[in-house]
């Protein structure tokens, strides 16, 4: 064999081009370098031919630091002054940001920390958007990493900057930065010995994991589909068939009675129907989007119509599962399959799933170092978890 035959996917050429890839891939959590610099490139060309923007940019910053000096004055006449009232943040933490949210925030000079960031991160958003010329994806893509950069430099990661740590660490007389430094030592070394995570011995499915009880009723290679009989006398006509994420247990909607989803539908009357996916291994390399779509939904399609028969089925897709809930939707509705697929899973709702990909630029977090690990390992491993998070993180 010609060992530089590029026709040939099994050439020495390409496979050491492979495992250089799968040596980089934890370093880069699965995220191609080239292709994240190939955004910032577009945008920092075409930020660097628009005087205008950059105009605007610096008159930008101005009124930000102005406004930040504006609440030192006030804040400072507050202090001498005791007929003042509460001075208000000259900008306040957006709605889901929990990180400033702790009253000693608001005490100097922790309030000019917090304040002087979040303008900075302010700031940075209206550096990276709006730029004329931009893709739309590459826009996306800088301001999310932009953010995340930002986000390691936050005030609540250091200890001196961290009123809260510091109050804790002054009342523990440090032991609390001792148990930290421990328990990432415990990681660390649990992580390269190959050993699960701290705590998950705690959690078992059937004592506080997964307590709804239910039957398994449909068996195949990748899927088992679990019937959770409903708990009240009166029954809701439609099933719910539910499909979780590829990488996720089934009982992340079914964890324990106060937060479980199949509680919640069970008690209310709904006979629910939940698919397990199996855990792939190495012998699973060659099963594709057909294979899970044939042996996953449209099977526990299948098998929920053979056990209640004409019954029009309520789909839920959770993650992945939502998206591969839409697909298998779109091929039953556009080329029906014999009985008993004939009608597509509708209603269906969905749950934190992807059905319109054209707009997430997703060229930009190109995951081919990922895919070169999946091709020698014949999965996704577990310890690439970061980049899968790395990568719904930013497309939602």
């Amino acid at each position: 064999m010609n060992p530089y035959d590029l026709d040939s996917e099994h050439t020495p050429v390409l496979n050491f081009d492979r495992m250089m890839n799968v040596a980089l891939s934890p370093m880069w959590q699965g995220v191609s370098p080239l292709a994240l610099a190939k955004c910032y490139l577009d945008w920092g060309m075409h930020l660097g031919m628009s005087p205008g923007k950059q105009q605007w940019l610096a008159a930008k910053a101005a009124r930000k630091w102005h406004r930040l000096m504006l609440y030192g004055a006030e804040w400072a006449r507050a202090q001498v002054d005791p007929k003042a009232g509460p001075v208000e943040p000259c900008i306040a933490p957006l709605p889901q940001d929990q990180r400033f949210r702790d009253p000693l925030w608001q005490t100097f000079p922790y309030n000019f920390y917090y304040q002087s960031f979040l303008l900075a991160q302010q700031w940075a958003y209206n550096a990276t958007s709006g730029v004329r010329g931009v893709s739309r994806g590459h826009e996306a893509v800088v301001t999310f990493v932009t953010r995340q950069l930002l986000d390691i430099v936050s005030p609540s990661n250091f200890i001196g900057f961290n009123p809260v740590v510091t109050q804790r660490t002054a009342a523990s007389w440090g032991m609390n930065l001792w148990q930290g430094a421990y328990n990432w030592w415990a990681d660390a070394v649990r992580i390269a010995a190959g050993r699960r995570s701290g705590g998950e011995e705690r959690f078992e499915v059937g004592k506080n994991l997964a307590l709804t009880p239910g039957r398994v009723v449909f068996r195949n290679n990748l899927i088992e589909l679990i019937q959770y009989a409903p708990a009240t006398p009166e029954v809701w006509a439609e099933p719910v068939l539910v499909v979780p994420s590829w990488i996720m247990k089934y009982y992340i909607l079914d964890l324990q009675p106060a937060n479980s989803l199949v509680k919640y539908l069970v008690d209310r009357g709904h006979t629910v129907f939940m698919m397990s996916w199996k855990n792939p291994d190495a012998r699973d390399r060659d099963l594709g989007m057909d294979e899970y779509l044939k042996g996953g939904v449209l099977a526990a399609l299948d098998a929920v119509r053979r056990i209640l028969p004409d019954r029009r089925i309520h789909a839920a897709g959770y993650c992945l599962g939502g998206t591969l809930l839409a697909i298998a939707a779109a091929v039953l509705a556009r080329a029906p399959l014999p009985a008993p697929s004939a009608d597509p899973p509708l209603p269906a709702d969905y749950v934190a799933a992807i059905a319109e990909v054209r707009e997430l630029g997703a060229e930009a977090l190109d995951a081919s170092t990922l895919e070169a690990r999946a091709e020698v390992y014949g999965r996704f491993l577990a310890s690439c978890a970061g980049c899968h998070a790395l990568q719904v993180q930013y497309q939602f």
